[in-house]
């Protein structure tokens, strides 16, 4: 379980075939100064395995799934990651809950920068547009942001906006980020409850449940 506020950005130093997946080396030495076998790792977003560790990097195995359905899968040496390790038992929760496990990918599509803050525009896709809520809340890149826009339910490419402050820009790779760029999405995990709770409500008498 996670927050989504990033400790630190990391940077993927070596990427390696893993039967149908990769195995990554992150450099992260906030995150691996103590990181052991087995625990938990959020890499922008996405929910990875600590394999091996030494005093500034960590070792994680991500599967053929991950990378087909996370932006994850578009990295390269050199790609800068958000990370943020397991939440302790009793802290506080600064953002939201994050699971780290991605809905889907998103992607760039308006980069309005201002004095202090910079809005992002972000399509998303269509099954993810009824979970994004104005002023809920949504992981993206594993970052906890507010949502301050969405598009109309009628529309024909569904988007959302974040508004990004002085710190989560310089704290998170979401600062850099450039139109066309992909990112990973989680929708809010009470949403995707209320979502199912609903489609058994109104599934047909007799159906399968």
């Amino acid at each position: 379980m996670f927050t989504g506020i990033i400790e630190e950005i990391g940077e993927i130093t070596a990427i390696s075939p893993s039967g149908d997946g990769w195995r990554l080396t992150v450099r992260a030495p906030k995150a691996a100064t103590d990181a052991v076998h087995g625990e938990s790792i959020a890499v922008s977003g996405v929910c990875l395995t600590v394999v091996a560790s030494d005093a500034d990097s960590f070792d994680a195995d991500v599967m053929k799934q991950t990378l087909d359905v996370a932006a994850l899968g578009d990295a390269a040496v050199g790609t800068r990651v958000n990370i943020e390790k397991a939440m302790p038992v009793g802290a506080r929760l600064g953002g939201h809950i994050v699971q780290g496990h991605v809905d889907g990918v998103g992607t760039v599509v308006e980069v309005r920068p201002g004095a202090q803050w910079s809005v992002l525009r972000i399509a998303l896709p269509a099954d993810l547009a009824p979970l994004v809520v104005d002023k809920g809340s949504i992981s993206v890149d594993g970052t906890s942001l507010t949502v301050s826009a969405v598009s109309d339910p009628s529309a024909a490419d569904p988007w959302f906006e974040i508004s990004l402050i002085p710190e989560t820009l310089v704290a998170t790779t979401l600062g850099t980020r450039t139109v066309g760029d992909r990112v990973n999405l989680e929708t809010d995990i009470l949403a995707r409850h209320v979502e199912r709770l609903l489609a058994f409500r109104t599934a047909p008498e007799g159906g399968s449940r």
